[in-house]
């Protein structure tokens, strides 16, 4: 590969980083050429874009972002390094990653994860990323929280309408008597 062609790869990814506020880094070491196609699909299949770059090449696109320090991130550039962009759902990778490893045990390995500019560093965090709640689903959870009292409020006055009108006209009734 010549300079200019890493350095147009390098400009690509760097803007590839830029647009995409998650990010996954996975170490596919040992995987045939079939698996890395199936574990394309599976991502594919839920919005996530996966690609292999040279460590290198992750590194300085990365060093180019500004802003955000990267270098924790560095020390596990080593290997196979594939690269999964998310631009929406933050965990939708972590889930993919760990719905690929029914099929093969232990397979891929999460290096490291960038969750808008939080860094997360080992194949430990993969539950915890996988749990993670997305933006659409914390704006649903807190407009039910909002919609509840409310509701509660509607509800009580609907199922007690019986009720209160009974109370209303036995006080009439026993003013006129």
């Amino acid at each position: 590969m010549t300079r200019e062609e890493k350095s147009q790869i390098i400009d690509e990814l760097s803007a590839k980083f830029a647009e995409n506020t998650h990010f996954y880094i996975t170490d596919a070491t040992g995987f045939t050429v079939e698996q890395v196609n199936n574990f394309r699909r599976l991502c594919f299949k839920g919005g996530v874009e996966y690609r292999v770059y040279k460590n290198t090449l992750i590194r300085k696109a990365l060093e180019k972002r500004e802003g955000i320090d990267y270098a924790p991130l560095f020390k596990t550039l080593h290997g196979f390094s594939g690269v999964m962009f998310s631009k929406e759902v933050g965990n939708a990778p972590a889930r993919i990653i760990q719905e690929f490893r029914k099929k093969l045990d232990g397979k891929p390995v999460l290096k490291a994860a960038s969750i808008d500019s939080d860094l997360f560093i080992g194949d430990e965090n993969v539950k915890l990323l996988s749990e993670l709640k997305s933006k659409n689903e914390l704006i649903g959870e807190v407009i039910s929280l909002l919609q509840s009292p409310a509701k509660n409020v509607i509800s009580a006055l609907l199922s007690g309408k019986n009720t209160i009108a009974g109370l209303v006209k036995a006080l009439e009734e026993r003013e006129t008597k």
